[in-house]
């Protein structure tokens, strides 16, 4: 198994944005120290869920702070943002980095960004699919055109410059919670990266679907490498971590997505934070290092995903999360690695 962060950059009660970044940006920086294979970077505009506006800016910080590390964006919200430029940025980053940069993009929200950005709710509902048409075709193509049948975006084609250093092209892997998305990840091939929320039962169901949509499409369902995600926290008891989350995320979740605005005509009504890290608790088992390879040894013969993505900020306090980062690198990942001792390969 392959694991990495999956990282927020919340901001906590008590805690400054400068401080929510810097320390996101450290155990980041601690992944890479412990050995771990990875680190992905959440993006959200207008709430305190998370302060990272610009997750190809938070992984071009990082890329520079680190050697050898995978760094991705999980995710940028293509909804928001003009595919071609996505594409540019994309290809910059592939450059500097020497490959090192993943892409993770999403369908996102009916959110206020829609508005702000200008891009609209028609963009949401109907362009995703078009969106990522374009921005996969630039970085395979080198070149960006639109047909007779777009209908949100119409220019004359251009060439993508710089061209992508690694060829074909960067990783891109699509954020996905409904068939929908699956759908269109599937048609084209494209790894799916699975959230939080959904239990095993669910991303086995959405896994079948990918197989069964992608295998009509002509692409082997066996040759592409799904993400998911965890949360993780490490203590000396299954009881103590659980005590840490439960004392932290609920009031974190609670200020963080209460400034969500929706523009949806259709209303959408906000959940409970309290049931929702119990949902999350019940999903995921934290706890000792023990308890985090058997959830994730088990976890991964269930649903085949064999590169998975840990939130390890959930406590607010960077020197635990930092803690649990480095106990990921001694007693839990080279448990899960062939070669290495493990059981897991």
């Amino acid at each position: 198994m392959k694991l990495g962060l999956f990282l927020l950059a919340g901001l906590f009660p008590g805690m400054t944005e400068a401080e929510a970044l810097a320390g996101t940006v450290e155990t980041a920086v601690a992944a890479e120290q412990a050995g771990l294979d990875s680190v992905w970077f959440a993006e959200h505009h207008f709430i305190t869920y998370g302060v990272c506006p610009s997750a190809v800016t938070l992984a071009s910080n990082v890329l520079g702070r680190t050697n050898r590390i995978t760094v991705g964006t999980g995710v940028c919200m293509l909804s928001n943002r003009h595919p071609v430029a996505l594409a540019e940025e994309t290809a910059l980053l592939d450059h500097l980095s020497g490959g090192r940069f993943h892409l993770g993009v999403g369908r996102g929200g009916p959110w206020v960004d829609l508005e702000v950005f200008g891009t609209g709710l028609a963009r949401f509902e109907d362009g995703f699919a078009e969106s990522l048409d374009l921005l996969v075709g630039g970085l395979d193509e080198g070149r960006v055109a639109t047909g007779p049948d777009h209908r949100f975006f119409r220019f004359r084609p251009v060439p993508l410059v710089p061209r992508p250093f690694t060829r074909p092209r960067p990783p891109i892997v699509v954020a996905a919670t409904s068939r929908p998305t699956v759908e269109i990840a599937a048609a084209r091939g494209l790894p799916l990266l699975l959230g939080l929320h959904a239990t095993v039962g669910e991303r086995c169901e959405l896994l079948a679907h990918y197989a069964k949509v992608t295998a009509e499409y002509g692409h082997d369902p066996g040759a592409v490498e799904h993400l998911g995600t965890a949360v993780c926290h490490i203590a000396d008891s299954r009881a103590e971590a659980e005590a840490e989350l439960r004392s932290a995320m609920p009031e974190w979740i609670r200020r963080g997505v209460g400034g969500y605005v929706s523009i949806s005509p259709v209303p959408r009504h906000g959940g409970d934070a309290q049931a929702y890290v119990e949902r999350l608790l019940a999903i995921h088992r934290v706890g000792t290092p023990e308890d985090c390879v058997d959830h994730l040894q088990a976890t991964a013969e269930a649903t085949g995903i064999r590169l998975v993505l840990l939130m390890v900020e959930g406590t607010g306090n960077q020197e635990r999360t930092r803690e649990t980062v480095a106990r990921l690198g001694t007693e839990v990942a080279l448990r899960l690695r062939p070669g290495t001792g493990g059981d897991a390969g």
